[in-house]
């Protein structure tokens, strides 16, 4: 039987499979993506899976031509953000005063899928084994042979796992993680809402719980009808500040969430109005509520010789600051540069050249999960409620410090 053989496989074309491999391909290496079902065509229907894009993760999409294929009229500039504790604290985050355009880009997981499914088949660099899985692996140096579903065989340099957090990469490389349960699950919906959410993230910490409202984009016509988009930068400017549905996260005991599922939806969107106070008004649901099951998943290393991680696959972060998905481009980003760099000189699967990207992304990702669990961990404890509720108060004065931090989290 005939053996493919390529320097790069990568297991999982999610955003980050997906990204990580156009990446790849346009620095020239040879990648095969393994992927079980191609993503579906976008319709009119809003994906209850949204993700807040970084300015940096946006950039990196945009400079592989991904973000272009977007529809500019179902992508919302997020201008501000409001944090509310749960006694007088309260925090301001604020694009204008920061000196900076947005702080994030609303955007719907199916779409952003999409746009990278149509950039790989147009540039045609990769190769594309869907629908397909990996059945069996046999490590090796200096190639590990693949066994797909259906038989084939491929031989890879490098395989890299962007299968998410139950990742079977990680599993059967033997790269130990750590799972670490919250106890809680986050439920998502779409709501349309009475009043304009003008471009502004909302975020109440109350009690164990918190809430997030993010801004979509467009709004709904007296008629109920959608507008036809207009391409004109005012015009998306407009209905940028004019939009009237939002993205709810509600981060709650595994418990409260199975009540959250089970109200009807009159009931649900009142109960996500009162939580929010009120502060857009009416709520009308236009998609199912859904949950899923939080938890922080560390790794001592996500690479060894041969395989790498990436993604979910090689880290979990509370949703709490919305950046799982930024990280995971993170890493396919920095993936990308040191392969491109090294791989003319070494094989890609050199635990050398991979220990250099574990190194670059360990400090963010370390970071990120200890500001992220550190926050739950905080608003969790009634006992804390006096500090956290104080350090708001004194931060948000505090612009040099607040313009810090916005541009920290859009790096």
């Amino acid at each position: 039987m005939n053996v493919e053989r390529y320097q790069v496989v990568i297991v999982g074309a999610g955003l980050v499979g997906a990204a990580a491999a156009l990446a790849l391909g346009r620095k020239g290496l040879r990648v095969a993506l393994v992927e079980r079902q191609p993503p579906r065509s976008p319709n009119e229907r809003w994906d209850t899976r949204i993700y807040a894009i970084s300015p940096s993760s946006q950039r990196f999409l945009h400079g592989m031509g991904v973000w272009q294929r977007m529809d500019a009229s179902r992508i919302q500039p997020v201008f501000r953000m409001d944090v509310a504790g749960d006694l007088a604290g309260a925090i301001r985050l604020d694009a204008y005063e920061s000196g900076v355009p947005q702080l994030a880009f609303i955007a719907e997981n199916g779409r952003l899928q999409h746009a990278l499914w149509q950039a790989l088949q147009a540039d045609g660099q990769v190769e594309l084994f869907c629908p397909d899985a990996i059945a069996s692996i046999e490590w090796g140096d200096p190639c590990s042979k693949l066994t797909l579903a259906d038989g084939r065989l491929l031989e890879a340099e490098l395989v890299v796992g962007a299968d998410g957090a139950a990742s079977r990469i990680r599993e059967w490389s033997g790269l130990r993680s750590a799972l670490t349960p919250y106890g809680q699950s986050g439920v998502v919906a779409n709501f349309e809402c009475e009043r304009p959410h003008r471009g502004t993230a909302y975020q109440w910490f109350f009690g164990s719980d918190i809430l997030a409202w993010l801004p979509l984009a467009g709004h709904t016509t007296p008629h109920g009808l959608q507008p036809v988009a207009d391409r004109s930068a005012r015009r998306v400017h407009r209905d940028s500040l004019a939009g009237n549905r939002l993205s709810m996260v509600w981060s709650t005991r595994s418990a409260d969430a199975d009540v959250l599922l089970g109200l009807d939806a009159s009931a649900l969107a009142d109960r996500v109005r009162d939580a929010g106070h009120d502060q857009l008004g009416a709520l009308r649901l236009l998609t199912p509520a859904a949950a899923f099951p939080l938890r922080l998943i560390t790794l001592q290393t996500p690479v060894a010789s041969g395989v790498a991680l990436i993604g979910d696959a090689a880290h979990g972060v509370h949703p709490l600051a919305g950046q799982g998905v930024n990280l995971g481009l993170g890493d396919a980003e920095a993936l990308c540069e040191v392969l491109a760099q090294q791989h003319r000189h070494t094989r890609c699967g050199d635990v050398r050249v991979l220990n250099t990207y574990a190194r670059q992304r360990a400090e963010p990702v370390q970071r990120m999960q200890m500001l992220t669990h550190g926050l739950h961990h905080l608003f969790a404890d009634d006992r804390a409620a006096w500090l956290r509720n104080a350090g708001m108060q004194c931060m948000n004065p505090l612009q040099p410090l607040k313009t810090a931090l916005v541009r920290e989290a859009m790096s």
